[in-house]
């Protein structure tokens, strides 16, 4: 079952979704007397990004969590924030969406008690240019729009000095704090979410524009048409499953061992042939 969130969720929509939630849960438990007899089934309850996160726990919940007795109820949700408050709260089990720079980002600023598994996959981060066909073209002074978050957008700096374009770029680095030594084209950058810049690709006032994997699929791009693209040996953000650190389902754990089987493996090969979303950690 999936159902979707945004990041334009009210209280009352929650309400809502917390109602659909416990009714899901209801036929879940009919389903699992019926299958008492052949072993107990537990639910876990996941919040996803709907691409490619989502689609990986629907390969799991139709082809392997039978067998591991677990069954997936999965929860989508088209930002970076409702996630984890909602892992928090006790609406969900775990999320899978996040890699573990964000995770520590948000459990230094909102003190949350989480843990999480190893990396599962990797989604290279890039740049789009709608006006310019390289970097070379790429004038002194141009607007870049990059992610508000901290953990994405030092991402997005670390690219643009690979490139060449900034200099120094150092850990505690944001657009921010930028030095005119450290930015010597001196590139304006705008701020906002990951799931509001994919849309600023075609406005004219950006030159370039960094994308979060995730949305990268969802607005149906390739990584084969950016400027810029992260290199995937060695990097630190691959996606994870995450939980609480009180976590009592033990659905959570066949979940984290199910997200690196083979079979898991396969089907991301498989499904992204592109190589816009890789197996590993």
């Amino acid at each position: 079952m999936r159902l979707t969130r945004t990041p334009l969720a009210t209280a009352a929509f929650a309400g809502l979704a917390t109602l659909t939630l416990a009714a899901c849960s209801a036929d879940a438990s009919d389903s699992a007397s019926s299958a008492a007899a052949e072993g107990d089934v537990t639910t876990v309850t996941v919040g996803a990004s709907p691409i490619p996160h989502a689609q990986i726990l629907e390969f799991i919940d139709s082809e392997l969590a039978a067998d591991a007795g677990i069954d997936l109820e999965i929860v989508e949700f088209d930002d970076y924030v409702l996630p984890n408050e909602a892992l928090a709260s006790g609406e969900l089990d775990a999320n899978y969406f996040q890699h573990v720079p964000y995770l520590d980002s948000q459990i230094a600023d909102k003190g949350y008690e989480f843990e999480h598994g190893a990396g599962v996959h990797i989604e290279p981060y890039a740049a789009f240019s709608n006006t310019y066909a390289s970097l070379d073209e790429l004038p002194d002074g141009a607007t870049i729009a990059i992610t508000n978050d901290v953990a994405n957008q030092l991402r997005g700096l670390r690219l643009l000095e690979s490139a060449g374009l900034l200099v120094d770029v150092a850990d505690d680095s944001s657009v921010i704090n930028l030095t005119d030594e450290q930015n010597p084209h001196g590139f304006t950058f705008v701020e906002n979410q990951p799931e509001v810049i994919v849309q600023q690709i075609e406005d004219p006032a950006i030159d370039l524009a960094f994308v979060n994997g995730n949305f990268i699929l969802q607005a149906g791009l390739s990584t084969d048409d950016a400027l810029l693209v992260e290199e995937v040996e060695g990097n630190p953000n691959a996606n994870i499953l995450v939980w609480r650190s009180d976590n009592t389902n033990t659905g959570v754990e066949v979940l984290e061992e199910l997200l690196h089987s083979p079979e898991v493996a396969d089907f991301i090969r498989e499904t992204w042939p592109s190589g816009d979303v890789l197996p590993g950690a």
